[in-house]
Order: structure tokens, then sequence, then C-alpha cells
């Protein structure tokens, strides 16, 4: 089965940077697509980024405004969410998921595998 397990939140001020990793084991699918959510407290779970290994389709949310960048290390087997230019909103647990089967759809698809989250703090 596919394992997810995010690291690297933490405690920033506004305008700082943080670095998410996702570390991926299980995960032997040709199509997919992956991606990163958040989700505040008392707020319903919303999509940051999406990338698709099949169709090579993406999906940025508007709330990122060129701030996040979403990578990959294939040797390492790792995801990773690059967030620059942080605000106070920007709070929440992320998590990454993946989807089997290509195609972000403008982060309307459904997601099959679930991380366990990491707390991000964005303090103004």
């Amino acid at each position: 089965e596919v394992q997810l397990v995010e690291s690297g939140g933490g405690l920033v001020q506004a305008g700082g940077s943080l670095r998410l990793s996702c570390a991926v084991s299980g995960f032997t699918f040709d199509d997919y697509a992956i991606g990163w959510f958040r989700q505040a407290p008392g707020k319903e779970r919303e999509g940051v980024l999406c990338m698709s290994s099949g169709d090579g389709s993406t999906y940025y949310a508007h709330f990122v405004k060129g701030r996040f960048t979403m990578s990959d290390d294939n040797a390492k087997n790792a995801v990773y969410l690059q967030m620059n230019s942080l605000t106070p909103e920007d709070t929440a647990i992320y998590y990454c998921a993946v989807a089997r089967g290509s195609g972000c759809y403008q982060g309307l698809r459904p997601f099959d595998y679930w991380g366990q989250g990491t707390q991000v703090t964005v303090s103004s």
C-alpha cells in the first residue's frame, strides 16, 4: 500500500519560508497525480498544488500566486513543497496525497492516499 509521510512543518514568521517534504513508499503506479492540500481550523480541506505524471496537467490554487513550488526527487522517493512569502492565512495542516490515474482536473478530482499531515503556523 502507498504510504505518505509529511515533515518540515513548524512555526515561522510572516514573510518567511518553509520547505515541506513528503516521503513516499509503496508507490508503483505508472499514471498518477500528486497533490498538496491544507486544512485550517474550522475550514474545509483545500487543494494547494497538483502535478500529474500522465497528461502533464497541473493545478495551482489562486492563493499560491507564485509563492509555492512543488518538486520531486525520484531517487529519494520524495516530494517537496517550497513555500515562500508566508502569511498567517497560510496557517494550516498540510497534507500530501496521491491519486491513482493521471490528471489534476483543476483540483476537483478525488485522491486515494493521504499522509498524516504536518502543521504549519505563520505568526504575524
